[in-house]
C-alpha cells in the first residue's frame, strides 16, 4: 500500500492538522515507511504463538471470594468528620 500526496492532505484534514505544501513530501515518506513496516509484520507467522498478557509468566495469588461486611465498621468510619450508627454523614446537596 502506498500513500500519495492527496491522501496525506486528507489525513491532515481529518486530524485537524495544518500542513504546508513543503511538509507533504516528508510526511508521505514517513507514512509509506510506517505502512511498509506494518506489511513486514503481516508476513510473520504467528499461527502457533499463544496470546500473551505479559512477557514473564506469572500466576496471581487468589483468595477465596466471599462477601463480608468487613467486621470492623468502627475502624472504617474512624476518620470521617461526621458519623451516625457506623454510617458516614454527608451534607445535604438536594433541596
Amino acid at each position: 500500500m502506498s500513500v500519495d500526496s492527496a491522501t496525506v492532505r486528507r489525513i491532515a484534514h481529518l486530524a485537524r492538522i495544518s500542513v504546508n505544501e513543503d511538509e507533504i513530501a516528508p510526511l508521505q515518506n514517513e507514512l509509506n515507511a510506517i505502512l511498509a513496516f506494518v506489511e513486514q509484520l503481516n508476513e510473520v507467522d504467528v499461527a502457533n504463538v499463544e496470546p500473551m498478557t505479559s512477557v514473564t509468566p506469572m500466576q496471581l495469588r487468589q483468595r477465596e471470594d466471599k462477601v463480608t461486611d468487613g467486621h470492623y465498621p468502627d475502624k472504617i468510619v474512624a476518620n470521617a468528620p461526621l458519623t451516625e450508627d457506623q454510617f458516614f454523614l454527608v451534607p445535604k446537596v438536594v433541596e
